[in-house]
């Protein structure tokens, strides 16, 4: 059975104002995770997510590309913590 990890990626490029929020927390729950994506206000995106180390990779993998609209120029791993009982993926900001 796989770990469970928690990690924070911050996303550069094209990624506000064309749903890649929505697009992350959809893609996210699909795969069962819990976590957070927001806006910040230098223009990138922070997402935070926790669940079985492959889903979580998984996750980078689609954040990587990002949806349709958005134009990825770098993920970077960051670090951070979700409050302990968090129980789903949801939009901050």
């Amino acid at each position: 059975m796989s770990r469970t990890v928690e990690k924070g990626f911050l996303l550069r490029g094209r990624v506000q104002g064309v749903g890649f929020r929505w697009w992350t927390r959809q893609t996210a729950q699909g795969l069962g995770l819990v976590g957070t994506v927001e806006n910040l206000p230098d223009g990138t995106v922070r997402v935070m997510a926790r669940g079985s180390e492959e889903t979580v990779e998984r996750l980078a993998d689609k954040l990587r590309q990002g949806p349709p609209m958005a134009r990825v120029d770098g993920v970077e791993e960051v670090p951070g913590e979700l409050p302990a009982g968090a129980d789903d993926f949801t939009i901050r900001r």
